[in-house]
């Protein structure tokens, strides 16, 4: 009965081809972000093609959860599959988050540090991107992925002092006389979500690590 039911289920998913698929659309929503951060005029628009493209990445996201159900052989552990998927679909979904702060809160400007830590998201959407492709081949491109997951884990680092550098400005900026507490409790908010988007491929780094680790 067990021989019968495995005839049934796809010998093998196309998780690689998946993987890539969501990192181009995770690359496209890092540019969409970074263009609404350096203040462009239409705002709106490039919001709205970010939401479908955050779309995109869940319905991939999805397909990957499901094949990994039935699908008979893996190319690696299927909890690995889909903890990779996870993370890289949550760096999107924090990428929509900090764009919806900026278009409930109307912000029209943004601070240096936002700029940069932007500039430094897409960066590491673009290194994802490579590493995706370099994932059928994890034995011959290994030590090219830990280059990358390092970079990763560096470009995170980075965020993290321009989160604390750019908060400690607005703070002082806040704090003197005739400062907008309004503004600080919104621009705090922005400051977190950006964040966020630097830990998600950060996440994605571990995720690589723990599959090379194990077929390398």
């Amino acid at each position: 009965m067990f021989a019968w039911f495995q005839r049934l289920l796809p010998k093998r998913g196309n998780f690689f081809e998946l993987f890539d698929a969501h990192a181009a659309v995770t690359l496209q929503a890092a540019e969409t972000t970074t263009r609404i951060f350096a203040g462009e005029a239409d705002a709106e628009t490039l919001i709205a093609r970010l939401k479908d493209l955050e779309h995109q990445a869940d319905d991939i996201t999805r397909t990957v959860l499901q094949t990994v159900r039935v699908t008979f052989l893996t190319p690696f552990d299927r909890s690995a599959i889909s903890g990779l998927i996870n993370r890289m679909d949550d760096a999107i979904d924090a990428m929509f988050a900090a764009v919806t702060a900026v278009r409930i809160y109307g912000v029209q400007s943004f601070a240096p540090d936002m700029h940069e830590m932007a500039r430094l998201m897409l960066e590491a959407a673009g290194v994802s991107a490579e590493a995706m492709r370099l994932l059928p081949d994890i034995a011959r491109n290994g030590p090219r992925l830990h280059d990358l997951t390092e970079r990763l884990v560096n470009l995170e680092g980075a965020v993290d002092q321009l989160h604390e550098q750019g908060l400690r400005r607005l703070f002082e900026k806040h704090q003197e006389a005739g400062g907008d507490p309004m503004r600080f409790v919104v621009d705090r908010e922005i400051y977190k979500h950006l964040e966020k988007i630097s830990d998600a491929f950060e996440d994605v780094a571990n995720e690589i690590d723990g599959i090379v680790i194990d077929h390398a």
